[in-house]
């Protein structure tokens, strides 16, 4: 039997320490942005305040550990090599993102995105002059098969092996297919809905992709948070042509909760493409650490692979205790099965098609903060996401509001929280 040794159950106070999440009202409880409510390993508090200690904070350059931190993790962990010429220093995956496509396309090119998916990628390509063009994941649930709408369908091409989310690959090869569309960003694991990609699936869209000239921007910054006993594949890692046509993002910020330190990369095979990004970076100023960005993700990489271990065996569990609260408990709402992220996709179609009103009356009345569906695509409409990566006594918590919550505004609106949707 395992010893533990880091305590998940530790409640720390973020209210009036600036945090976006916990910037809210007295007496509710936020469970939406994904991070976490765990202090970050000592193992990585101890890198920080030796660097705190030396008391100079100047222009800092990208050292050779941390090439070596980054190799060394995705070789073990991955069992995926990078180079190091192939890995370019920036200060996170979405101002990665934003520069790739200002770089990579001409205004009103299409990016293809699989719905739902992250939100802020839609504010990366919008904002950067290119036309988003959803590709909706097909969403299987007993006998609901949908590709947009969440309306009850039949046919073929619905996720298989269990999986509730799968490619609409008609879909896709036609949204590829349009001259228009120049790029793909592509989520691995997928944010919200939890799934890892298999390699024939990665394969099949790295093959479509190199066929109709688009470039991949795969997001892969949850690929760590992954069920104890389950592995991700990187994008790059599958074939020649995934590695080709890739442009991979990554980082520890949402694995070791230290997005606030800014430090990520981006990994790209094709020296050409490379040469590109590199470029696209550097013009947004994007490509050089601040004094703590480089010492926290060593850090990160080197002595933070045991703490890791317990957190996804902790985070699983709450998981775990969710799936089950709601099966036993709110039988209407239904948490997506999922093998990846700490964030709980879940269905309120059993009593509303409208998951936003459903989540700003669960605020309004119980003070449970979540996000609704509706901003990860309009597939995601009768869908909210919920945040469990937090000690154990704050999810119960958060399961009592929702509970409350659910089956007060079941009783305003006339549905039936003890039947099976």
């Amino acid at each position: 039997m395992s010893i533990i040794k880091y305590d998940f159950d530790k409640i720390t106070d973020r209210r009036g320490t600036g945090s976006f999440k916990w910037d809210v009202a007295e007496g509710e409880l936020p469970m939406w942005v994904a991070d976490m409510d765990f202090e970050a390993a000592p193992e990585i508090l101890e890198a920080l305040k030796k660097r705190l200690d030396h008391g100079i904070f100047g222009y800092s350059v990208i050292p050779d550990e941390w090439y070596d931190a980054y190799i060394h993790w995705w070789q073990s962990r991955h069992d995926y090599g990078i180079k190091r010429e192939e890995l370019i220093f920036c200060t996170g995956v979405v101002p990665a993102i934003s520069s790739i496509v200002r770089k990579l396309t001409t205004p009103n090119e299409n990016v293809v995105i699989l719905t739902p998916v992250y939100n802020i990628f839609f504010n990366s390509i919008i904002n950067n002059g290119a036309r988003v063009l959803e590709c909706p994941l097909l969403y299987r649930r007993g006998d609901i098969c949908s590709s947009g709408e969440h309306t009850e369908q039949t046919g073929n091409g619905c996720a298989q092996d269990a999986q509730e989310y799968g490619i609409d690959w008609e879909n896709l090869e036609k949204a590829l297919a349009d001259p228009q569309t120049s790029l793909m960003i592509f989520c691995n694991p997928h944010n919200p809905v939890g799934r890892i990609w298999s390699r024939d699936e990665i394969g099949k869209v790295g093959v479509l992709c190199k066929k109709y000239g688009v470039t991949v921007i795969s997001d892969e910054i949850h690929c760590d948070l992954t069920r104890p006993g389950t592995e991700y594949v990187p994008f790059p890692n599958v074939s020649e042509e995934c590695a080709d046509i890739c442009i991979q993002c990554i980082a520890p910020t949402k694995t070791f909760n230290i997005a606030g330190m800014q430090t990520a990369a981006v990994c790209i095979k094709n020296p050409f493409l490379r040469h590109k990004v590199w470029r696209a970076l550097n013009t947004d100023e994007v490509a050089e650490p601040n004094v703590f960005a480089v010492p926290a993700a060593v850090a990160a990489f080197e002595r933070g692979g045991a703490w890791l271990d317990e957190l996804r065996e902790y985070v699983f569990e709450n998981r775990r205790i969710v799936g089950e609260f709601l099966e036993r408990e709110i039988p209407c709402l239904h948490a997506v099965r999922a093998d990846a992220t700490y964030l709980i996709w879940i269905d309120v179609s059993g009593i509303s098609p409208d998951g936003t009103e459903f989540t700003e009356y669960l605020r309004q009345k119980t003070g449970l903060k979540v996000t609704e569906g509706e901003e990860y695509g309009k597939c995601g409409k009768a869908f909210f996401r919920l945040n469990v990566a937090a000690p154990r006594s704050v999810v119960e918590d958060g399961l009592s509001r929702l509970k409350r919550g659910t089956e007060m505004y079941c009783e305003e609106h006339k549905c039936y929280i003890n039947e099976q949707s």
